[in-house]
């Protein structure tokens, strides 16, 4: 028989992408996959020909709102709480969606938003996996990617991954409750981040590469680093006539956009325009999801909607991007020098590995920067030997990866050593 995989995520497109990569992958392999996300992508997971399964409204539009943007930039305090309450109005809207979803699956993939993913996986007698896109796991040898700097010493290291602990509760709340409603299942007892209701670890997919993050030594042996999970375009994107001339007119372009990320775009767009007035170089904006007000700029930038970053990437010699783990993948598998102005998340991680890594100049972030920083980032990435001969090197070694490959052996190993009954505690 068949066996049958369910996965849930929620975020913007760099969290879902990847469990895209790797549902074409398992359905390759003769698996049935359905993957649950917003109504945002459901499009793009239907025309690579896998089911999908809304798990509610439209992520983009919560992201986009006033309220988040005066969050980010204004006073998190006082937007937080009407955010907190429509996020768990998403949370639990999804859970409920996820349930229907998973009946008949024989083992769960789940996002660290979807930790209700545990509980079903309980109730049903599955195993459940967990898939993080950035090191999440707690370990002393650096800090949890939300923070800037590099290391605070073993000891605080490992404490900065007691905000995880945090963060949980808040996705826990509404657990209890579906897990009595839906479930039939008592209340939780343990638990957490990478750990089931008994408090065991859970198997945990580490979807990036060893090349650009190390495995901390310290790590439970049930987290293992795959390398990445990329989405091959299937969309026949090509340059228009118009972005072609473009390109044929001058020196390759660097590429500039902030992705999901729409937070504060007028400062954006400023800083942008002031750097440009200093840099002799041109730039392709993407616009993503409005991080950048792209009108009224000069004529050495070009604008563009929407494009795959695996092919529009082929047309650029660097980028510039918020550090999102899905652009920061793309851009170092083409072996382009980055400069990454984080903002939020993972994002101040990845732009320090790039850094570390000689792969690009030091991150700054989106609140610190201005039109000399960016200008001067632009020029260092236009000129810079030892960044293009670092990233191209890393990028040879990235493609060298079959990171779906590795998961989908883990995934099929844990499956045949799974024995049901250990999990389940009916009420």
């Amino acid at each position: 028989m068949t066996k049958r995989i369910a996965m849930a995520t929620l975020g913007t497109q760099g969290d879902v992408q990847p469990y895209l990569a790797l549902a074409i992958a398992m359905k390759a392999r003769g698996y049935s996959v359905v993957l649950g996300a917003t109504d945002d992508f459901a499009a793009m997971v239907e025309s690579y020909g896998i089911e999908f399964r809304s798990l509610g409204g439209s992520i983009q539009e919560f992201v986009t709102q006033s309220q988040f943007d005066k969050a980010m930039n204004q006073s998190f305090l006082v937007n937080a709480p009407g955010l907190l309450r429509q996020g768990q109005k998403i949370v639990d809207q999804a859970a409920r969606a996820a349930w229907d979803m998973c009946q008949g699956a024989d083992c769960i993939l789940m996002h660290m938003n979807t930790s209700f993913s545990v509980d079903i996986a309980e109730a049903l007698d599955i195993p459940v996996i967990v898939v993080a896109l950035q090191p999440l796991n707690a370990t002393s040898e650096f800090p949890l990617c939300v923070h800037y700097a590099p290391t605070f010493g073993k000891a605080i290291n490992r404490l900065t991954y007691s905000a995880m602990t945090v963060q949980q509760i808040y996705y826990n709340l509404p657990r209890n409750k579906l897990r009595r409603e839906l479930m039939g299942l008592e209340p939780r007892k343990k638990g957490g981040f990478f750990k089931d209701n008994d408090g065991r670890s859970l198997w945990t997919l580490n979807a990036y590469s060893e090349v650009v993050s190390p495995r901390p030594r310290d790590w439970p042996r049930s987290s293992i680093v795959t390398g990445y999970w990329m989405l091959d375009d299937n969309s026949g994107w090509e340059p228009d006539a118009r972005f072609r001339t473009f390109l044929a007119a001058g020196p390759t372009p660097i590429y500039v956009g902030f992705g999901s990320m729409p937070f504060g775009a007028e400062r954006n767009t400023e800083i942008l325009r002031g750097a440009m007035t200093q840099f002799s170089g041109r730039v392709v904006v993407g616009r993503g999801w409005g991080g950048i007000n792209t009108s009224d700029m000069p004529d050495s930038v070009y604008v563009i909607e929407r494009a795959p970053h695996d092919q529009l990437f082929k047309h650029v010699k660097a980028v510039v991007h918020h550090g999102g783990a899905g652009t920061t993948a793309a851009g170092l598998h083409q072996g382009l020098p980055t400069f990454v102005v984080p903002q939020t998340v993972d994002q101040p991680y990845w732009g320090r590995r790039i850094f570390e890594l000689g792969c690009g100049p030091k991150p700054v972030r989106r609140r610190k920067l201005t039109a000399d920083i960016l200008a001067d980032a632009l020029k260092a990435l236009d000129t810079a030997p030892e960044y293009k001969e670092n990233a191209q090197a890393l990028g040879a070694r990235l493609r060298a990866e079959d990171g779906k490959a590795n998961a989908i052996k883990f995934i099929e190993g844990v499956m045949a050593n799974f024995r049901p009954g250990a999990q389940r505690r009916r009420a």
